[in-house]
């Protein structure tokens, strides 16, 4: 295990020591702004189906993300991410390429980062966490195939538990829990994937919050992707 997998182990810990919520909260009570961004998905899926014609220049998470390369480049299939704010960084070429989703971003301060997400055709992401709870995961589905029965082709599934997220619907939900992703469908799949502020923590974990944003921000910054 790596220095990387060993720190994020440890800071879950740590607020999993303190915060005790289920794997998925009610998106309209903890971010009220999970209507606005679904009302405005018919723009955001417009924005997106146009970067999607120039796909191959969007990176694979494994190209941003070195250390998680086991759950990006596992299968040969990709897995991309056009990445428009990280960790409070707003990442300025991109945020002009989607001008409806940028004014929607930047109207919403509790919104940190900001990512569509383009799973390539029966594209599997294995089971994993994420790093901490000073987040929650919004996600919004912006262009998700169907299955033969009607309902998207595309699952994730939280601690076992499959949701499927279908054209402007939205889950909130914690990733630090256990999940994974398959796109069981012959084209491509789109999702909107905001990382939302966590309110009402202590007072501790809300200043390690602060500290681990603006690490992550900086980190962003030293890599070259704002």
């Amino acid at each position: 295990m790596g220095i990387y997998d060993l720190s994020v182990r440890a800071i879950r810990a740590v607020y999993s020591a303190h915060i005790a919520t289920p794997p998925v909260l009610d998106a309209d009570t903890v971010f009220p702004a999970a209507q606005r961004f679904a009302a405005a998905w018919p723009e955001i899926r417009e924005e997106a189906l146009l970067l999607a014609r120039q796909l191959h220049k969007v990176p694979r998470f494994h190209e941003l993300m070195k250390e998680q390369s086991e759950i990006s480049a596992n299968d040969g299939r990709d897995w991309r991410l056009f990445l428009l704010k990280v960790y409070g960084v707003d990442i300025a070429k991109n945020m002009a390429a989607c001008p409806r989703l940028a004014e929607l971003i930047s109207s919403e301060p509790d919104v940190l980062s900001a990512t569509l997400s383009f799973l390539a055709p029966h594209k599997h992401i294995p089971r994993h966490s994420g790093p901490f709870k000073g987040v929650l995961r919004f996600q919004l589905g912006v262009s998700v195939p169907l299955a033969e029965d009607g309902r998207p082709a595309s699952v994730l599934a939280i601690e076992d538990v499959e949701y499927r997220i279908g054209d402007g619907d939205y889950l909130l939900w914690d990733d630090t829990f256990a999940h994974e992703v398959w796109n069981r469908s012959d084209e491509t799949r789109v999702a909107l994937l905001l990382d939302v502020r966590r309110r009402n923590m202590p007072r501790g974990l809300t200043l390690l919050s602060r500290l681990l944003i603006a690490m992550i921000g900086f980190t962003a910054r030293f890599r070259g992707l704002a």
